[in-house]
């Protein structure tokens, strides 16, 4: 994996653990709760190489990113700060919310408890967020003199107003997990040992749907957020139109008798 210190891989392996499920559902987990989860930029390229790989992964259908301990991450390790900021992100194999960002596949992040500054961002990359009651979102970029460069300056105000934001940011106080659900920052709050349970029923509930259409489906809401609302429904209209032309007549057929059986109540019909 290209990593020059062989000991230092080793190491830093183990503190991002990946686990697959029969049923598709991949768990990231960052594993250094006695810093917090926090970052060190070797971990960094770790997670961004795993978003790759199960990107490709076709046995994957959904990812769950969580933490260990009290913390989902404490943002990235100061100690290794310049080697972070001043390094050489130009390398998008290495940027791990690039790799989240055009990760094909729905990211759940199941927010287990501090999630700051680089480590809320990291949230912020996710497609849906499950926090447990003790979660914390904080950005202290502003009290660090730290420049945001993984999007919290932009997509917080998108998600829970500008008003909100601005305070989030320029405060630098926490947002609770009772705030963050009252603000359409998180999806549900749930007790901390109920969150991986959480994340795996509504990641269960994407595995059950048609695989190619979830995944077009996150891509087209996700492009579209980036465009105006006139853009978007162009966008729309413009993926529709391919998808239908793509499809044979006997995958229309296979669909209208898919629908059809599911509108009736007669169990010889699923599929």
């Amino acid at each position: 994996m290209g990593m020059g210190m062989d000991d230092d891989h080793q190491s830093s392996n183990k503190l991002i653990l990946i686990e697959y499920e029969a049923n598709g559902i991949a768990t990231v987990t960052i594993n250094r709760p006695k810093s917090l989860n926090s970052l060190t930029k070797s971990m960094m390229i770790d997670l961004a190489k795993a978003f790759k790989s199960l990107d490709g992964n076709e046995s994957v259908r959904v990812v769950i990113l969580t933490g260990s301990g009290r913390a989902f991450s404490a943002g990235v390790d100061l100690t290794s700060a310049e080697d972070v900021f001043k390094g050489d992100v130009k390398n998008l194999d290495e940027d791990l919310v690039h790799q989240m960002e055009i990760c094909r596949k729905p990211i759940i992040g199941a927010i287990n408890g501090f999630a700051i500054t680089a480590g809320f961002e990291i949230a912020l990359a996710c497609d849906i967020l499950i926090a447990s009651k003790s979660a914390q979102f904080i950005d202290t970029h502003a009290r660090f003199g730290i420049f945001p460069s993984w999007g919290l300056s932009q997509k917080l105000s998108r998600i829970i107003g500008s008003n909100r934001a601005r305070e989030v940011s320029l405060t630098a106080r926490p947002v609770t997990s009772e705030m963050a659900e009252k603000w359409g920052l998180v999806n549900h709050v749930v007790d901390g040992d109920e969150l991986l349970k959480k994340a795996r029923d509504v990641a269960a509930a994407i595995v059950r749907n048609n695989e190619d259409l979830v995944l077009r489906y996150k891509s087209v809401i996700n492009d579209g957020l980036k465009l105006d609302l006139g853009h978007a429904l162009a966008l729309e209209k413009d993926r529709a139109h391919s998808y239908y032309d793509g499809m044979t007549k006997e995958q229309f057929e296979k669909m209208q008798k898919f629908i059809a059986g599911r509108s009736s109540n007669k169990p010889s019909s699923k599929m």
